[in-house]
């Protein structure tokens, strides 16, 4: 029986909803992606081109430290990984996530909100970033039904 963990990056607190729902909805254990240094508005402001979002994802290879670390991530087979989409991907937070772990092996099964973006995008960039694992379609879950929740959770279930 595999184990499952929900990571989740949330700045405005959307994301975190969607992440407990889905962790109800896999049994899985829930862990929040905390910057060491916290977000403030005027860091996510997208339309800024010095603010902190902006030139975090003009460097592909910037890593926002991460304040606290899964106590086991050995212990989990799937990782449903949870974030709001800035500029078509996921945070540069949550590549720091997983630069910190060697998810060999791992299903990881992204999921986003987001304005108007898919998280199509960032499908292809979680991958480079978590070599071994086998990253799945994932979903984008804006104010999503359970429906919509549950069929995230059952591409974890995919035959391996």
């Amino acid at each position: 029986m595999s184990k499952s963990l929900v990571a989740y990056f949330s700045y405005g607190g959307r994301t975190a909803e969607v992440a407990r729902r889905v962790a109800a909805a896999a049994g899985a254990d829930l862990f929040e992606i905390v910057p060491e240094q916290p977000y403030s508005e005027a860091d996510v402001d997208w339309r800024d081109k010095h603010s902190r979002c902006t030139l975090e994802a003009n460097d592909p290879q910037s890593r926002p430290a991460v304040a606290d670390r899964v106590p086991d991530m050995g212990a989990y087979d799937v990782i449903f990984l949870g974030f709001p989409i800035w500029w078509y991907r996921e945070p540069n937070i949550v590549d720091s996530f997983l630069d910190g772990y060697d998810l060999d092996g791992k299903v990881i099964v992204p999921f986003c909100t987001s304005g108007g973006s898919t998280v199509a995008k960032a499908v292809g960039s979680i991958a480079g970033n978590a070599p071994g694992a086998t990253v799945l379609e994932g979903a984008t879950l804006n104010g999503a039904s359970d429906a919509a929740v549950d069929a995230l959770v059952a591409q974890a279930h995919w035959d391996r």
